[in-house]
């Protein structure tokens, strides 16, 4: 059986999909884009602000799950550009404790709305 969150804390969802789906206590969480959830406006223009916005949609949609960034087990981000690697793994990484989820990234031709990043996620109850 599958069980869909959703929350207001975090972007509603723009398409046919759920904030997120758990099967089995596997937590399966929607890209991310830095969306402020009360407005759905993309936030600032820098690299910085926009993966800040999509860490904090993250977490909401954690929350409502009742899971903390600590369940995370699998991370993909997307970015629009690659040269942006290094600030976006600061910002991440600074959501994050060891042992760190594993992760993937890549560089994609355009996100939704034009974003520089974009993140999903994989979390697990334990």
């Amino acid at each position: 059986m599958k069980k869909v969150y959703a929350t207001s804390q975090a972007p509603e969802a723009i398409g046919p999909y759920s904030q997120a789906v758990e099967v089995d206590s596997t937590i399966y969480i929607s890209g991310q884009i830095p969306l402020v959830p009360e407005t759905m406006e993309i936030v600032g223009e820098s690299v910085e602000e926009q993966t800040q916005q999509v860490m904090k949609n993250i977490g909401a949609i954690l929350d409502q799950t009742g899971l903390t960034y600590d369940h995370l087990v699998k991370l993909t981000i997307l970015l629009d550009d690659m040269g942006d690697f290094a600030t976006v793994n600061d910002i991440y990484a600074s959501y994050l404790y060891e042992p760190y989820p594993a992760r993937a990234a890549y560089e994609v031709s355009q996100l939704p709305k034009n974003v520089k990043v974009e993140i999903e996620g994989i979390a697990k109850r334990f």
